[in-house]
């Protein structure tokens, strides 16, 4: 079974920049697909970015494309989130998830799940 925890959150002045980190007990980690959402206070869970087991195929939720990118070392059994360009409405706790079926960028999808990790940016 696969355990996920996320680090790398914090605060962050606007315009700054946060790399999170989900790290698993990974024995099966490197054939899973890993997922990155976001929850803020009120708001649905939000889909921002999926990688494949290889890495190859990646795939962006449309408000982070272009600021975020995501990542994975499979001998460290680590997936990374780099956020460049942070705005205050990227506050949120940032969830990693593995194991998904169907379209993989709906929660519903993901088996696993981390804890979560609090970013907060400031205007």
């Amino acid at each position: 079974q696969a355990q996920l925890v996320e680090s790398g959150g914090g605060l962050v002045q606007a315009g700054g920049s946060l790399r999170l980190s989900c790290a698993t007990n990974g024995r099966t980690f490197s054939s899973l697909p890993v997922g990155w959402f976001r929850q803020a206070p009120g708001k649905e869970r939000e889909f921002l970015a999926v990688i494949s087991w290889s890495g190859v195929s990646i795939f962006y939720g449309d408000s982070v494309k272009g600021r975020f990118t995501i990542s994975r070392d499979n001998t460290k059994n680590t997936v990374y989130l780099q956020m460049n360009s942070l705005k205050p409405e990227d506050t949120a706790i940032y969830y990693c998830a593995a194991d998904p079926e169907g379209s993989w960028a709906a929660p519903s999808d993901y088996k696993y799940w981390g804890q979560g990790t609090q970013v907060t940016v400031s205007s």
